[in-house]
């Protein structure tokens, strides 16, 4: 007889995706009421070549296309933590946080804060099965 027991893989939650995504809605949120002039700017001249030698609409532009870009790493992440990917979240984690922490040292002031938490966590993640927390 075999007395082999099998152990169930620890869970931990699935919250890295969606806080950055939240990041980058609020990110983008943030972009549409300071950045308003230069948007309707934007809207008025037709999108195509308008930034121009403007370095405030270059600084729009970028604002909201980081949003986006955020948005897109926050749809990437939150497979690979259902799927329990401990050396793809790490390599991310390292991303974000290096990227984080250059964003704080020129902008202290700035929503890059916001990104740490996400950072941290993808660098402690482990190989196990993750459960939805939502």
């Amino acid at each position: 007889m075999n007395n082999t027991r099998l152990t169930p893989l620890p869970t931990q939650r699935i919250w890295i995706g969606h806080w950055l995504m939240a990041v980058a809605a609020l990110h983008t949120l943030f972009a549409l009421f300071v950045f308003q002039r230069p948007l309707v700017n934007i809207m008025q001249r037709g999108f195509f070549n308008t930034v121009g030698q403007d370095p405030l609409t270059a600084a729009t532009v970028w604002f909201v296309l980081f949003g986006a870009l955020l948005a897109l790493l926050a749809l990437a992440i939150t497979p690979l933590e259902r799927r329990g990917d401990a050396r793809s979240l790490r390599r991310l984690g390292w991303g974000v946080l290096v990227l984080s922490l250059l964003g704080l040292v020129l902008m202290p002031s700035s929503g890059f804060w916001l990104a740490l938490p996400a950072g941290f966590a993808m660098l402690r993640r482990s190989s196990v099965r993750a459960i939805d927390s939502i």
